[in-house]
């Protein structure tokens, strides 16, 4: 039976193999459900559903109407590369849900018709009673019935950081690890009904489009209106002149597909390729190509604590005693550092609090083959030993030495754990450790009252400075005890305890500053400690509101700089606001708590090292050494990335604006035909082709993270870059159609020289985009542009591009003359940048400046539930 119980403790006996049976054909699995299968066809139809890829597949319909089959298979290409790699992200980012599947524990051991057994995780069913101990993870979600020491690491899946001590009628969820002592639970739920499935729904929901393909899409609604526009106008004021029908047809199909910079694509694709080869090389490893870029428009880096700005161990760094203080070094769980003393500490006191931590304490450390040393069992406990191990104090010698007798383990209600052992006399000596506040009175300890106070005065200054906090104690005895009782100790002193942040996590914050960037902490820790972090590392002033997510009032702000004690939905609910108050939020973590906040955030920033794999599997980006600089890198090129498609935008907009300005003024210039259909698509070929495409792979600029992020809702063609499009568009139509209306006027192939430097003349435009002009930098768009200047001449003097596209060839001083005028595009292009800069991206005239780091130390505030 379900509610079967021992008769002689009360506490049930589990199921019978038959009743387990049947609830697992009546409630299903402990697994949670896979998502359906995305079929090929609908991902591709997905792709093809953007407006540029419609407005490409027009372009390609329409030039193959013309018989350009060669034109319209580099466009068809475009579509094909573009659409796959966007296949291929799709099918990437579903796998967060299936990596879910793989957390919960493969076995699990339950009581089955009286007797322990163990079962596959996948058919635990409600009722059954499981058999918990040290390093076991839960498998599904139960209630303690039966408890001894056992305590509970819930990081992964709420964000603290100190583990949970279970006692009588606790929950113990799915997804959480036992580091310390055993127990026996009853379960209460599994599958999708499970803490873990809970979440799991939640990562069902998308973030939806990236910044990019929002902008890309507006560009691509404004570019099929345009050229539906042109193409009539182009057709009509060729018939009202007379021009034959189909000639007319065809001039206004070409002019269509050199107003739509088809290259566009692949420019981005291109440039996303080589910002994530980029990332890769400095330790980020993007999962989505769009990614890239997102980190180039974030606003707000929203990020947890433990394990991003922390390092995820305790760490003793400071202890007191009643002779005086002493500071510890060192960092991590590796027994290396040193213990400073000041003057007033005596030695021995020192030793005997150490001893005393060593020997009323359940963790190990053990170091792994490669050399590095973790910790079994409460990280509390492991940071008293490694502060043993730096007094060079060890710990099986200790124990041989004064061999444990009995115990009394630390619950919630006490706050403090005791133990006895026995002395070389024959004595025994009882040690207690625990809350200062649970400690430090009569009758527990014997002391007098002045030191008393003394001790929970200097207990209260470092709890306010965010260290953790516990009390150390000892009494010896002439008998050994049958219980051990917590009475009648002799206080020997304090020690503080921290998560200590990432050395590189307080330059991170600096530089996130400097580049306009707000950094917000949210966590599941407790307010405290997360104001401790925040302030220390420059997230937020001494006085700044730090908000308790358990008040639903404060909850809802989107301008606070520390969000404490949040659960994974109120995660979600927080980046929710911040994106509907126009933000673009980058979100860092490493638990599975994090997994729905890191989908729903702009991008996802998960740790690779620490990192849970449903962290990883939901981020569109992973640091590889878990250090917060790499983001700064990765925005960085996220930032280069946006700047060159905005730079091959000018470039290709501006040569199209040209292209059929010249068709469009040319007739009112007496120039009947100023190029003709193949001479347009062939410009528009060697243009937005190679040098195009190159121009993605321009470095960043030297200010580019000293300039505040661009405002989320600028237009990709915004901060000027319409005007600039227009007045280069001008100087290359000024320059083509000079060259024709001169050639025309002395009589000579004036067609051939407008077709020349038209051409020419836009090439000298992508040298001038250069970020770095005169350099080697890039070389790709140099060898680009010199293969395209190579073809535009080919086009003149070999007989059968003569013969396709209607060419002449030029004497030597009429093809020098269209060279020295071409230079006017790259004049065109500098001049711009210097007399028209750029406006400030940000609402202010100058990046947003960043907060000098406080020079406090960083500590952690005791939560009121200290535990030892």
């Amino acid at each position: 039976m379900a509610k079967a119980e021992s008769a002689a403790t009360g506490i049930p006996s589990g199921l019978s193999s038959a009743e387990s049976a049947a609830r697992l054909a009546r409630d299903g699995a402990n697994i949670l459900p896979g998502k359906l299968p995305v079929p090929l066809w609908r991902r591709v139809a997905g792709q093809l559903r953007d407006p540029l890829i419609l407005v490409l597949l027009v372009a390609a319909a329409l030039t193959a109407a013309t018989g350009d089959w060669a034109d319209m298979a580099v466009i068809m290409l475009v579509i094909v590369v573009n659409g796959s790699v966007g296949v291929v992200q799709e099918v990437r980012a579903d796998r967060a849900i299936t990596a879910l599947s793989h957390l919960t524990a493969p076995t699990a051991r339950v009581i089955r018709d009286g007797s322990q057994a163990q079962v596959p995780a996948a058919g635990i069913v409600v009722g059954d009673l499981l058999v918990l101990a040290e390093g076991d993870i839960v498998p599904a979600d139960a209630e303690v019935v039966e408890s001894a020491a056992l305590l509970v690491d819930e990081s992964a899946l709420t964000g603290e950081s100190v583990p949970v001590d279970k006692g009588f009628e606790d929950v113990v969820s799915s997804g959480t690890v036992v580091v310390r002592g055993r127990g026996r639970a009853v379960v209460t739920a599994v599958g999708v009904a499970s803490a873990t499935g809970r979440i799991a729904s939640l990562m069902a929901k998308g973030a939806g489009l990236t910044p990019l393909q929002r902008r890309l899409m507006g560009v691509g609604r404004m570019l099929a209106g345009v050229t539906v526009l042109l193409c009539a106008a182009v057709l009509a004021l060729g018939l009202l002149r007379g021009q034959p029908v189909e000639l007319m047809v065809v001039t206004a199909i070409s002019l269509v597909v050199a107003a739509v910079p088809e290259s566009l694509p692949a420019v981005v694709t291109l440039s996303l390729a080589l910002g994530a080869r980029r990332m890769a090389a400095r330790n980020a490893l993007v999962r989505r190509l769009p990614a890239v870029e997102t980190l180039g428009s974030v606003t707000v880096l929203a990020t947890d604590k433990t394990g991003t700005l922390t390092e995820g161990r305790m760490v003793v760094q400071r202890i007191w005693t009643p002779s005086g203080e002493a500071t510890l070094t060192g960092s991590g769980y590796a027994p290396e550092g040193e213990i400073v003393r000041d003057r007033l500490l005596d030695a021995e006191d020192l030793t005997h609090l150490l001893v005393a931590a060593t020997l009323c304490n359940d963790a190990r450390l053990s170091q792994d083959p490669r050399g590095e040393w973790t910790a079994l069992g409460d990280p509390t406990e492991a940071a008293l030993l490694v502060a043993a191990a730096k007094l060079d104090l060890d710990r099986p010698q200790l124990q041989r030495r004064f061999p444990r007798l009995a115990e009394r383990p630390f619950d919630s209600g006490r706050k403090r754990m005791s133990t006895a052992h026995r002395l070389l006399d024959g004595r025994a000596r009882v040690i207690c450790k625990g809350a200062p506040e649970a400690l430090l009175h009569p009758p527990v300890l014997v002391d007098d009252a002045a030191l008393l106070a003394r001790a929970a005065e200097r207990a209260d200054q470092l709890a306010e400075a965010g260290y953790r906090v516990l009390a150390v104690a000892r009494t010896d005895l002439d008998v050994v005890p049958e219980t051990v009782e917590e009475s009648g100790l002799t206080l020997l002193g304090l020690i503080a305890i921290l998560d200590p942040p990432r050395p590189a996590a307080a330059a991170a914050v600096t530089a996130f500053k400097r580049a306009g960037i707000r950094p917000v902490l949210i966590t599941g820790d407790h307010p405290g400690t997360a104001r401790a972090i925040a302030t220390s590392l420059g997230i937020i002033g001494t006085g700044d509101q730090v908000i308790d997510c358990r008040d639903p009032g404060e909850a809802g702000q989107t301008r606070a700089g520390v969000y404490a004690r949040a659960t994974p939905e109120q995660k979600l609910d927080i980046i929710q606001n911040m994106r509907e108050s126009g933000d673009i939020l980058a979100m860092t973590g490493d638990g599975v708590n994090d997994g729905p906040a890191l989908r729903r955030a702009d991008i996802g920033v998960a740790m690779g090292r620490r990192g849970t794999e449903v962290a990883r599997q939901a981020a569109d980006l992973v640091l590889v050494d878990d250090n917060l600089e790499t983001v700064v890198a990765a925005v960085e090129e996220g930032r280069r990335v946006y700047d060159n498609i905005r730079r091959f935008l000018v470039y290709g907009l501006s040569g199209g604006a040209a292209e059929i300005a010249v068709m469009l003024l040319g007739p009112f210039a007496g120039l009947a035909l100023p190029l003709l259909p193949a001479q347009i698509l062939w410009i528009n070929l060697l243009t937005h082709g190679l040098p195009g495409v190159a121009l993605g792979g321009e470095p960043a600029l030297p200010d580019t993270m000293a300039r505040p992020p661009r405002p989320p809702a600028q237009s990709i063609m915004g901060a000027g870059l319409w005007l600039r499009v227009i007045r280069i568009g001008i100087v290359l139509t000024a320059v083509t159609l000079g060259v024709a209306i001169w050639a025309y006027h002395t009589g000579r192939p004036w067609q051939s020289m407008a077709f020349f430097a038209l051409g020419a003349t836009q090439l000298g435009v992508a040298i001038g985009s250069r970020t770095r002009p005169g350099s080697l930098a890039n070389p790709a768009l140099l060898l680009a542009v010199a293969g395209a200047l190579v073809l535009q001449l080919a086009a003149l003097y070999l007989p059968p591009l003569r013969g396709l596209l209607g060419t002449e060839p030029l004497g030597m001083a009429d093809l020098l003359i269209v060279i020295a005028l071409s230079t006017l595009g790259y004049a065109a292009v500098r001049l711009d940048r210097t007399l028209h800069p750029t406006p400030p991206r940000g609402p202010g005239d100058r990046p947003v400046a960043a907060s000098p780091l406080h020079s406090l130390p960083l500590n952690h505030q005791a939560d009121p539930g200290t535990r030892s």
